[in-house]
This record gives structure tokens, sequence and C-alpha cells, in this order.
């Protein structure tokens, strides 16, 4: 991929690091409009995981992903557990969600990878972004009625503001400040790969990833990048 400005780096505090992350990019995508019905490829893909159940993504891999949380005082079980864990759970529940079409695609590549995954609105979260873990008393608002996540501990995605490096993103839930807009143009993305995952296959989970974002938003422009600037 074509060099951008796009970059992603680390805190000390992640050191040694727990993840290899991809960082993701789509450019002039169609404005994202609420999903009304799925699109044939998520619905194979829904199909597949019904026929399989709970071991669709294997267990060894649930494990590696919830390591690569689990630091501290943060524990990845019940309700913190990794978005792409109640990807499968609503999978098999019949009650996948759809949301528009960037969403959507963080959320097939995250249910068919068993990797969790954020995205965001580029022009909310710049396009320099930076992982580090959850300070005490950190929390953002999730949804918009308002709950908010205690971050401590958690690996966060940040975005640069005139305050410092302002939590926007985990691989649980993601902030209300960045989601993706019905104006929403460009988008950014991060997905979280356990370390010692193999970069030949994170690179081809980004490389899905843009392709996704290419095909299905209509993007102008798409790239990824494996690991830390």
């Amino acid at each position: 991929m074509a060099e951008t400005e796009y970059r992603l780096d680390f805190d000390r505090s992640l050191a040694p690091s727990p993840v290899v992350p991809a960082l993701i990019w789509a450019e002039g995508i169609d404005p994202p409009l609420p999903t009304e019905t799925a699109p044939e490829a998520l619905e194979e893909l829904l199909d597949r995981v019904r026929a399989v159940g709970e071991g669709f993504v294997p267990a060894e891999m649930r494990q590696r992903v919830r390591r690569m949380l689990r630091y501290g005082r943060y524990k990845p079980s019940g309700r913190s557990k990794p978005a792409s864990e109640f990807l499968v759970r609503a999978a098999l529940s019949d009650s996948f969600p759809l949301v528009n079409g960037p969403v959507d695609v963080n959320n097939v590549v995250s249910l068919e990878s068993g990797l969790p995954g954020s995205i965001f609105d580029a022009a909310l979260s710049g396009r320099r972004l930076r992982l580090r873990r959850g300070a005490p008393g950190e929390s953002y608002v999730f949804n918009p009625s308002g709950q908010a996540i205690d971050l401590q501990d958690l690996l966060l995605v940040c975005r640069r503001t005139e305050g410092g490096w302002e939590p926007c993103g985990n691989p649980v839930k993601d902030s209300m400040t960045t989601k993706i807009r019905p104006e929403t143009e460009d988008v950014v993305a991060v997905l979280y790969a356990p370390a010692g995952e193999p970069i030949d296959s994170v690179e081809r989970w980004a490389g899905s990833y843009a392709g996704l974002l290419e095909r299905r938003c209509n993007a102008d422009r798409v790239g990824f990048r494996v690991g830390f600037d």
C-alpha cells in the first residue's frame, strides 16, 4: 500500500506489547446510512457460524484474545468480554447487529477472524492514533443512552487532542465521540491481534478489511499497515 499520513504508535505502558495491531483506512466512502438488509455475503457468513456454533472461533483463539486484554484490574469476562465474542453470540441468537456500511464491515471481519476491531470517523479521531493502557478514573460513554465503560488497565486506542491522548476505542466498546455518522467520509480502523499471531495472518485480515471497505462502501482510496510506526 502507498504511504499515507495514517499512523499508529504505542505508549511505553504497553511494553512488552500484548498486541499486533493492524491500522486500516478508507477515504471517500459513500454516506454510511443505516443498513436495512444484511448483504448476501453476511448472510452466508452467519449461516456458517450457526452451522458450527460457538466453536466457529476456536477456543484457543478466544483464550489468546482474552489474554491480550487481561492486565491489572481488567478482567475480560462477562460484559467486559472482547467484542468479537459478543458478535459470535449475536450471530447464534439471530440478533446480529446491522448498523451501517463501515461498522458492518468491521463486524464481519471481527466475526470471521475472531479478532476484535474498532472503527472511527477519521475527521473525529484524526489520522494519528496511539495505543496505551487506561488510567485510574478514565471512562467514556459508549452508547446513545449514556452508558459508560470503566477503562482502567484496558487496552485503549487514543486520539490526539490539545489535552493529550484521549481514549476513543478499545477491543470491547468504542466511544460515542468518534463513531461513524451519516456525514462520515473517511474512516480509520484498528484490528487487534494477540501477540504471537503470525504477521501474514494479520495482514490477510487487514487486507480483507480494506477490500470490504472498498467494495461495500465504494471507498475511493484504502490502505492498511500492520504493527506500530
